[in-house]
């Protein structure tokens, strides 16, 4: 068997390989309708100019010639490949999105999917955190995913409620002090 052989089953299982977090058991993938926009934006961006840019600078370097040592015609073959994978990836999510606005929560007592919760610890330190959807955490933002131990242990509890949870540094008790259903860009 030859090596070029097996080189392409490895790039053919790359090509399969996701990028993003795993979807939970059941396969929902909530997401804000900001999330969503942002990932829809993207694969468009990747379909309308990304693609065809590269397809074209493909095409031109096949017309070359000799295509071993031409590096527009392997580099450009790799993005094709890198910019396929992305977009089955996106495809995916996208069709299993379950696309949830914080802005038309009914029950804004309790906390839910897209809230904002600001909460206090032990020390009185106050913090807010945004639960959002898989592809949309940011930690650096307060954004954190509605799988995350934070999230699961404040879904559901009330304001003036303490919520514990396990964290990297051991087990945390927090005090909820507001909540807020505001869009989130």
């Amino acid at each position: 068997m030859s090596k070029a052989f097996l080189k392409d089953d490895v790039a053919a299982e790359d090509d399969d390989e996701e990028t993003g977090a795993p979807l939970p058991h059941g396969g929902r993938n909530y997401m804000t309708p900001a999330g969503h926009a942002r990932l829809q934006a993207e694969f468009s961006q990747l379909v309308k100019v990304e693609r065809p840019a590269v397809v074209g600078v493909v095409s031109w370097a096949a017309g070359n010639g000799d295509r071993s040592e031409n590096g527009d015609y392997i580099y450009g073959k790799k993005r094709l490949r890198e910019i396929d994978r992305r977009l089955r990836f996106l495809t995916k999510r996208l069709d299993s999105a379950v696309v949830v606005d914080p802005t038309a929560q009914e029950n804004q007592d309790c906390v839910y999917f897209g809230a904002s919760v600001t909460v206090a610890d032990e020390n009185g330190d106050e913090a807010t955190y945004s639960i959002v959807g898989l592809d949309e955490t940011d930690p650096g933002r307060g954004r954190i995913s509605w799988v995350s131990p934070l999230a699961r242990a404040l879904l559901k509890a009330r304001l003036g409620d303490s919520v514990r949870f396990q964290s990297p540094g051991g087990m945390r008790e927090l005090e909820i002090v507001d909540i807020d259903y505001r869009a989130l860009d």
